[in-house]
């Protein structure tokens, strides 16, 4: 590591690899995703967090830590979902002013027909290129990361 200030050779190389490798692969698996379900990415991510909820039901707020989206983004694109009937808002009896993000009848279908392929994009484009022990050092390095992050002021 580099006490200059700046990014040693190492460290840019492989900061410049990381940012070129997530900015593909996401364009990727949108474009995959466009073309196979009319889903983007970010509506996918929605509609993975509320079928991993229980009742298919989460709080905005809770919606928005888990993607790590800011408010403004995640109300604008809550509405656009929900103008396509993949998603709902319910009252949330025990808060008055409070309300649940539904996954809709509408929003199942649609992320189950989509899963598949693009499970099978992410196999193809990501996995099938590494090894296995590449594929633990990437889960640690990862995991590392994101413990160093979440220690961290936001």
């Amino acid at each position: 590591m580099s006490d200059t200030g700046w990014l040693d050779e190492d460290e840019q190389q492989a900061w410049r690899a990381f940012l070129q490798l997530q900015g593909q692969l996401t364009a990727r698996l949108n474009r995959q995703l466009q073309a196979d379900s009319g889903l983007s990415l970010a509506d996918y991510e929605v509609l993975v967090h509320l079928t991993e909820a229980p009742g298919g039901r989460l709080r905005p707020y809770e919606l928005q830590r888990n993607l790590q989206w800011e408010q403004s983004r995640l109300s604008h694109h809550l509405t656009r979902m929900q103008r396509r009937d993949l998603v709902g808002r319910e009252e949330c009896a025990a808060d008055g002013r409070g309300a649940f993000v539904v996954l809709s009848e509408t929003g199942r279908r649609a992320i189950e027909t989509a899963a598949p392929g693009h499970v099978d994009a992410v196999r193809r484009l990501f996995f099938d290129a590494l090894t296995g022990d590449q594929v633990a050092a990437i889960r640690s390095l990862s995991t590392q990361v994101l413990d160093r992050l979440a220690s961290l002021p936001r």
